[in-house]
Protein backbone atom coordinates (compact mmCIF):
# COMPACT_ATOMS: atom_id res chain seq x y z
CA UNK A 1 0.00 0.00 0.00
CA UNK A 2 1.42 3.49 -1.05
CA UNK A 3 1.69 6.20 1.74
CA UNK A 4 0.10 9.44 1.36
CA UNK A 5 1.73 12.31 3.41
CA UNK A 6 -1.49 15.25 3.96
CA UNK A 7 0.46 18.86 4.37
CA UNK A 8 -1.13 21.74 5.41
CA UNK A 9 0.47 25.01 5.54
CA UNK A 10 0.69 28.35 6.38
CA UNK A 11 -1.20 28.49 9.96
CA UNK A 12 -0.15 31.16 11.84
CA UNK A 13 1.44 33.28 8.77
CA UNK A 14 0.98 36.65 8.87
CA UNK A 15 0.72 36.31 4.65
CA UNK A 16 -3.26 35.55 5.38
CA UNK A 17 -3.79 39.19 6.04
CA UNK A 18 -0.36 41.18 4.52
CA UNK A 19 0.63 39.11 1.21
CA UNK A 20 -2.05 41.08 -1.12
CA UNK A 21 -1.25 41.32 -4.78
CA UNK A 22 -3.12 40.67 -8.53
CA UNK A 23 -2.01 38.94 -11.36
CA UNK A 24 -3.75 40.70 -13.53
CA UNK A 25 -3.70 44.23 -15.82
CA UNK A 26 -5.19 45.94 -18.46
CA UNK A 27 -3.98 48.01 -21.49
CA UNK A 28 -4.45 49.98 -24.64
CA UNK A 29 -1.42 50.33 -26.86
CA UNK A 30 1.58 50.74 -24.85
CA UNK A 31 -0.06 51.66 -22.07
CA UNK A 32 -0.69 49.15 -19.21
CA UNK A 33 -2.46 49.52 -15.46
CA UNK A 34 -1.93 46.97 -13.17
CA UNK A 35 -4.60 45.50 -10.82
CA UNK A 36 -1.94 46.35 -7.70
CA UNK A 37 -2.81 49.91 -8.51
CA UNK A 38 -4.91 50.82 -4.72
CA UNK A 39 -7.65 48.85 -3.94
CA UNK A 40 -8.05 46.64 -6.97
CA UNK A 41 -6.08 43.81 -5.39
CA UNK A 42 -8.14 43.65 -2.35
CA UNK A 43 -11.37 42.86 -4.61
CA UNK A 44 -12.52 39.47 -6.35
CA UNK A 45 -12.15 38.82 -9.66
CA UNK A 46 -8.66 40.67 -9.58
CA UNK A 47 -7.24 39.21 -5.55
CA UNK A 48 -5.25 36.83 -5.78
CA UNK A 49 -4.44 35.84 -2.01
CA UNK A 50 -5.21 37.71 1.24
CA UNK A 51 -6.70 38.55 2.91
CA UNK A 52 -8.03 35.62 4.94
CA UNK A 53 -8.31 34.66 8.47
CA UNK A 54 -7.21 32.00 10.90
CA UNK A 55 -9.01 28.88 11.38
CA UNK A 56 -10.61 28.43 14.69
CA UNK A 57 -10.41 26.20 17.76
CA UNK A 58 -13.35 24.80 16.73
CA UNK A 59 -12.40 24.18 13.47
CA UNK A 60 -9.14 22.63 14.57
CA UNK A 61 -11.41 20.14 16.58
CA UNK A 62 -13.49 19.64 13.17
CA UNK A 63 -9.96 18.56 11.72
CA UNK A 64 -8.84 16.22 14.65
CA UNK A 65 -12.56 14.58 14.49
CA UNK A 66 -12.10 14.05 10.54
CA UNK A 67 -8.50 12.88 11.02
CA UNK A 68 -9.95 10.40 13.42
CA UNK A 69 -12.68 9.44 11.66
CA UNK A 70 -10.51 8.79 8.35
CA UNK A 71 -7.49 7.38 10.61
CA UNK A 72 -5.64 9.88 8.94
CA UNK A 73 -2.46 11.91 9.71
CA UNK A 74 -2.11 15.67 9.22
CA UNK A 75 1.48 17.38 9.14
CA UNK A 76 0.70 21.23 9.99
CA UNK A 77 3.30 23.75 8.79
CA UNK A 78 3.11 26.45 12.02
CA UNK A 79 4.27 29.80 10.78
CA UNK A 80 5.69 30.39 14.57
CA UNK A 81 5.01 34.02 14.95
CA UNK A 82 2.69 36.46 13.79
CA UNK A 83 4.54 39.67 12.37
CA UNK A 84 2.76 42.88 13.57
CA UNK A 85 5.88 45.55 12.49
CA UNK A 86 9.62 44.91 11.72
CA UNK A 87 10.10 45.21 14.91
CA UNK A 88 7.35 43.12 16.50
CA UNK A 89 6.44 39.36 16.21
CA UNK A 90 4.53 37.61 18.23
CA UNK A 91 4.34 33.79 18.92
CA UNK A 92 1.92 31.37 17.74
CA UNK A 93 0.70 29.96 20.84
CA UNK A 94 0.28 34.17 22.11
CA UNK A 95 -1.65 35.66 19.28
CA UNK A 96 -3.53 32.24 18.68
CA UNK A 97 -3.92 30.43 22.31
CA UNK A 98 -7.28 28.72 21.33
CA UNK A 99 -6.11 27.20 18.06
CA UNK A 100 -2.57 26.38 19.42
CA UNK A 101 -4.72 24.41 21.84
CA UNK A 102 -6.38 22.63 19.87
CA UNK A 103 -3.52 22.01 17.53
CA UNK A 104 -1.81 20.64 20.34
CA UNK A 105 -5.03 18.05 21.24
CA UNK A 106 -4.29 16.47 17.69
CA UNK A 107 -0.76 15.68 18.54
CA UNK A 108 -1.12 14.47 21.61
CA UNK A 109 -4.22 12.11 19.81
CA UNK A 110 -1.46 11.37 17.47
CA UNK A 111 -3.14 12.61 14.02
CA UNK A 112 -1.10 15.46 13.72
CA UNK A 113 2.65 16.30 13.24
CA UNK A 114 3.84 19.89 13.57
CA UNK A 115 6.51 20.94 11.10
CA UNK A 116 8.31 24.54 10.80
CA UNK A 117 7.26 26.97 8.42
CA UNK A 118 9.19 29.36 9.72
CA UNK A 119 9.42 32.19 12.43
CA UNK A 120 7.43 34.76 10.05
CA UNK A 121 6.63 33.85 6.51
CA UNK A 122 7.95 37.27 5.20
CA UNK A 123 10.25 39.41 5.11
CA UNK A 124 10.66 41.58 7.99
CA UNK A 125 13.04 44.94 7.32
CA UNK A 126 11.69 48.15 6.69
CA UNK A 127 8.33 46.21 7.04
CA UNK A 128 8.40 45.21 3.04
CA UNK A 129 5.92 42.40 4.09
CA UNK A 130 3.17 44.79 4.52
CA UNK A 131 0.60 45.93 1.50
CA UNK A 132 1.57 48.45 -0.80
CA UNK A 133 -0.20 51.13 -2.56
CA UNK A 134 0.82 50.67 -6.00
CA UNK A 135 2.29 47.33 -6.20
CA UNK A 136 1.89 43.88 -4.96
CA UNK A 137 4.43 42.47 -2.29
CA UNK A 138 4.39 38.75 -2.83
CA UNK A 139 8.56 38.39 -2.62
CA UNK A 140 8.51 39.84 0.59
CA UNK A 141 6.28 36.86 1.82
CA UNK A 142 9.25 34.12 1.03
CA UNK A 143 11.73 34.36 4.28
CA UNK A 144 14.55 32.43 3.10
CA UNK A 145 15.59 34.13 0.18
CA UNK A 146 19.68 34.15 -0.37
CA UNK A 147 19.84 37.52 -0.07
CA UNK A 148 18.45 37.81 3.18
CA UNK A 149 21.59 37.79 5.76
CA UNK A 150 22.53 34.40 7.56
CA UNK A 151 22.62 35.55 10.79
CA UNK A 152 18.77 36.43 10.23
CA UNK A 153 17.71 33.34 8.88
CA UNK A 154 19.83 31.72 11.77
CA UNK A 155 17.85 33.63 14.22
CA UNK A 156 14.63 32.83 12.62
CA UNK A 157 15.65 29.48 12.21
CA UNK A 158 16.06 29.07 15.87
CA UNK A 159 13.63 31.34 17.28
CA UNK A 160 11.09 29.37 15.58
CA UNK A 161 12.24 26.05 16.98
CA UNK A 162 12.17 27.14 20.78
CA UNK A 163 8.67 28.14 20.27
CA UNK A 164 7.38 25.39 18.52
CA UNK A 165 9.00 22.67 20.47
CA UNK A 166 8.38 24.74 23.88
CA UNK A 167 4.86 25.04 22.77
CA UNK A 168 3.75 21.51 20.85
CA UNK A 169 6.66 19.46 23.49
CA UNK A 170 7.44 17.56 20.00
CA UNK A 171 10.62 17.82 18.61
CA UNK A 172 9.59 19.28 15.19
CA UNK A 173 11.64 17.47 12.63
CA UNK A 174 9.97 19.12 9.58
CA UNK A 175 10.90 21.73 7.50
CA UNK A 176 8.56 23.55 4.88
CA UNK A 177 10.34 26.76 3.42
CA UNK A 178 7.43 29.22 3.15
CA UNK A 179 7.23 29.53 -0.62
CA UNK A 180 9.73 27.06 -1.63
CA UNK A 181 12.21 29.16 -0.98
CA UNK A 182 15.47 28.42 0.38
CA UNK A 183 18.98 27.94 -0.09
CA UNK A 184 21.90 25.55 0.93
CA UNK A 185 23.51 27.55 3.64
CA UNK A 186 19.47 27.63 4.66
CA UNK A 187 19.49 23.99 5.20
CA UNK A 188 22.75 24.34 6.60
CA UNK A 189 21.42 26.31 9.40
CA UNK A 190 18.08 24.20 9.57
CA UNK A 191 19.90 20.95 10.50
CA UNK A 192 21.89 22.95 13.21
CA UNK A 193 18.97 22.85 15.15
CA UNK A 194 17.31 19.72 14.19
CA UNK A 195 15.39 19.78 11.25
CA UNK A 196 15.68 16.55 9.42
CA UNK A 197 13.34 16.74 5.91
CA UNK A 198 12.59 19.68 3.50
CA UNK A 199 8.87 19.09 2.44
CA UNK A 200 8.28 21.64 -0.57
CA UNK A 201 8.74 21.79 -4.17
CA UNK A 202 11.89 20.84 -5.13
CA UNK A 203 13.83 17.70 -6.49
CA UNK A 204 14.70 14.97 -3.68
CA UNK A 205 18.41 14.51 -2.93
CA UNK A 206 20.52 14.77 0.68
CA UNK A 207 21.59 17.78 2.05
CA UNK A 208 24.05 17.00 4.41
CA UNK A 209 22.26 15.12 7.03
CA UNK A 210 19.13 16.53 5.87
CA UNK A 211 16.77 14.90 3.11
CA UNK A 212 14.76 17.25 0.71
CA UNK A 213 12.03 15.17 0.01
CA UNK A 214 10.18 16.94 -2.74
CA UNK A 215 6.33 16.79 -2.74
CA UNK A 216 6.26 12.91 -3.97
CA UNK A 217 3.68 11.45 -1.66
CA UNK A 218 2.91 14.41 -0.40
CA UNK A 219 -0.68 16.21 -0.62
CA UNK A 220 -0.14 19.50 -0.08
CA UNK A 221 -2.71 22.28 0.65
CA UNK A 222 -3.03 25.72 2.67
CA UNK A 223 -5.21 26.93 5.43
CA UNK A 224 -6.94 29.17 2.74
CA UNK A 225 -8.68 26.46 1.01
CA UNK A 226 -10.69 25.04 4.37
CA UNK A 227 -11.10 28.90 5.22
CA UNK A 228 -13.03 29.12 1.47
CA UNK A 229 -14.02 25.97 1.05
CA UNK A 230 -15.22 24.27 5.03
CA UNK A 231 -13.97 20.97 6.35
CA UNK A 232 -16.05 19.24 3.84
CA UNK A 233 -13.78 20.24 1.53
CA UNK A 234 -11.06 18.26 3.67
CA UNK A 235 -13.52 15.25 3.83
CA UNK A 236 -14.06 14.99 0.35
CA UNK A 237 -10.17 15.09 0.06
CA UNK A 238 -9.55 11.97 3.15
CA UNK A 239 -12.25 10.17 1.27
CA UNK A 240 -10.53 10.12 -2.19
CA UNK A 241 -7.27 9.07 -1.00
CA UNK A 242 -9.12 6.13 0.92
CA UNK A 243 -7.05 3.13 -0.55
CA UNK A 244 -3.70 4.83 0.62
CA UNK A 245 -2.40 4.49 3.51
CA UNK A 246 -1.53 7.55 5.81
CA UNK A 247 1.29 8.96 7.02
CA UNK A 248 3.13 12.11 8.46
CA UNK A 249 5.96 14.09 6.42
CA UNK A 250 8.56 13.02 8.78
CA UNK A 251 7.29 9.22 8.42
CA UNK A 252 7.89 9.64 4.58
CA UNK A 253 11.54 11.02 5.76
CA UNK A 254 12.47 7.93 8.24
CA UNK A 255 11.26 5.56 5.42
CA UNK A 256 13.19 7.25 2.63
CA UNK A 257 16.46 7.43 5.08
CA UNK A 258 16.27 3.43 5.93
CA UNK A 259 15.75 2.71 1.79
CA UNK A 260 19.04 4.55 1.38
CA UNK A 261 20.59 2.75 4.48
CA UNK A 262 19.32 -0.83 2.85
CA UNK A 263 20.96 0.44 -0.87
CA UNK A 264 24.01 1.29 0.84
CA UNK A 265 24.62 -1.47 2.72
CA UNK A 266 23.47 -4.05 -0.57
CA UNK A 267 25.48 -2.17 -2.68
CA UNK A 268 29.02 -3.90 -3.01
CA UNK A 269 32.17 -1.96 -2.18
CA UNK A 270 34.27 -0.78 -4.34
CA UNK A 271 37.95 1.11 -4.63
Amino acid sequence: MTDLAFRLDDVGACSKRYEVYSDCSWGVGPVRVSANWLWFKYVHPWKKWGPYRELTAQEWGGVVRLLEGHHAKLTVAVTAGWAEREDRVIPFPVRFPAQAAALKAGVERGVIEIANHGLTHCVLQDNAFKPRWFTGNRTAHREFWDWVPLEEQERHLRESQDILQGFFRQDVVTFVPPGHVFSEATLAIAERYGLRYVSCRAPQRAAGRMLVLGEEGVAAFHDRDLVLHGLDWLADRLRQQAGKRSAFVRELGEALQAQIRQERTASPCTR
